[in-house]
């Protein structure tokens, strides 16, 4: 059956209605957004550049800033100008890419996430042999793994949204297109997609963020058996990256583990994922770390 859409532009109801908290809102997000931009550009540069940081954490963290760099530019650009337009609009076409995209980065974090809290157990509970586990090769195909997972990913969520059929309303209650807000607009009935959705976005998210969480716990009761200074050590480490994981995990499996009809009251806490935890990145990783300040510290001096 062919499938009927007369709908081609959908209307974002943003995050207020009120114009001046809107305009507020550009003041606060455009300086998050370029804070976010150069912070991940400077953590990649310095990685790249630094003889010094040749490890597979810094590995890890370069690939991890790069996909903060995409998955923000993915929902913030479209965001910030919406916040002065009268009509924030945007393409079905372009709706349903930028679902791609925010679905494909978001997935590539999840499991970069993951392979990071892997590097950090190697490291602490296996470390005479942590460099023939996480050698260079492994660590360019885990990484690999993990962008490859993102697209499957994201092409499960598309092939089931391509064949909605769109015929009115075009008014989306978000300030960026995602699957749950789009199926409300659906001129059929989407309960097998939410319950697709639900698996593939919501079920899997929580199980890496349990998994992570098991790791860190095995982590601790190892710990238990090291030095004062070795346990200070590993835990600088460990707590940036729990505290990575938290920012972002907590927020979207809350989120995607709900019903959609309760979506709408939850727009501000999707800020946590696409607005402020990838501006925050690497400030958590730079003010933890004392050798990636003094790498940067000699990039600048060079410069």
């Amino acid at each position: 059956m062919a499938i009927i859409n007369n709908v081609t532009q959908l209307i974002f109801t943003g995050l207020f209605q009120d114009q001046e908290v809107q305009r507020g809102c550009f003041v606060v997000f455009l300086p998050m957004y370029i804070a976010t931009m150069l912070g991940n550009g400077l953590i990649i540069l310095t990685v790249n550049m630094s003889k010094t940081l040749n490890s597979p954490m810094y590995f890890f963290l370069s690939h991890l800033s790069l996909i903060e760099i995409c998955y923000s530019s993915t929902v913030v650009p479209k965001l910030i100008s919406g916040l002065l337009a009268e009509n924030n609009t945007i393409s079905l076409d372009g709706c349903i890419t930028q679902i791609f995209f925010f679905h494909f980065f978001g997935v590539a974090e999840i499991l970069l996430l993951t392979v990071m809290a892997y590097d950090r157990y190697v490291a602490i509970c296996k470390p005479l042999h942590y460099m023939t586990i996480m050698s260079r090769p492994v660590c360019r195909v885990l990484v690999f793994s993990c962008w490859m997972a993102g697209i499957f990913h994201s092409v499960i969520q598309i092939l089931i949204t391509v064949r909605l059929p769109f015929c009115g309303p075009n008014v989306i209650d978000h300030y960026f297109c995602d699957l749950n807000p789009l199926f409300k607009l659906a001129c059929t009935d989407t309960f097998v997609e939410g319950v697709i959705v639900f698996a593939n976005s919501g079920l899997i998210t929580l199980f890496f963020f349990l998994l992570l969480i098991f790791s860190y716990v095995v982590i601790l009761v190892h710990l238990r058996n090291q030095s004062a200074e070795g346990r200070r050590k590993a835990l600088s480490t460990c707590g940036s990256h729990i505290t990575v994981v938290l920012l972002f995990f907590v927020p979207a499996t809350f989120l995607y583990l709900r019903p959609s009809s309760t979506y709408a009251e939850d727009k501000l806490l999707s800020v946590f994922y696409t607005v402020l935890t990838p501006m925050l990145n690497p400030v958590i990783y730079t003010l933890r770390n004392t050798e990636v300040k003094n790498a940067m510290r000699r990039l600048w001096g060079k410069k």
